[in-house]
């Protein structure tokens, strides 16, 4: 069972002004293979984001974020996970791009990131529930062994 921290990042969220979606949607994809732990609602601030990312980090296995990948001003997501990582995993976020547009060429200007603090992953997702949905599809069946390699796991990775 993989233990999971969910990060909203949305200033209407974090003031109330707006429900988050995107947040329980991930934990209903993750029902049956995970559990969240933690879960947050957080303004679009950088050091604020950095400071939980770091929080959760070796608490929990996936810490997944939702929102502040685009191209606003205030979407800072991806340079928070930058100040946190130890190592970046570009393929993840190559591969939601890439499934991605091919149903919408807006998916080509996701700043999201991947990568790894200890023994945790951390992977930006954008904050809208149907992209949410659409790149959780792309990436699922591979979280589980991201996690068992970042964790030691030293079996082939037979295909």
């Amino acid at each position: 069972m993989i233990t999971i921290a969910v990060l909203t990042l949305s200033d209407k969220g974090s003031r109330g002004e707006r429900e988050d979606k995107s947040g329980p949607d991930i934990a209903e994809i993750f029902e049956g293979l995970g559990e969240v732990r933690y879960y947050d609602v957080l303004p679009d601030e950088r050091d604020l984001i950095k400071e939980r990312l770091l929080r959760y980090v070796n608490k929990v296995d996936l810490i997944l974020t939702t929102g502040g990948t685009g191209l606003s001003p205030r979407d800072v997501t991806p340079e928070a996970t930058h100040d946190v990582i130890e190592k970046e995993i570009p393929g993840i976020t190559e591969a939601m791009r890439m499934e991605g547009s091919k149903k919408t060429k807006r998916a080509m200007l996701s700043r999201a990131v991947a990568g790894m603090k200890g023994q945790t992953l951390i992977i930006n997702l954008p904050g809208s529930p149907v992209a949410v949905k659409e790149n959780l599809e792309v990436i699922l069946d591979t979280v589980s062994h991201a996690i068992e390699k970042i964790k030691g796991d030293t079996k082939e990775c037979a295909r």
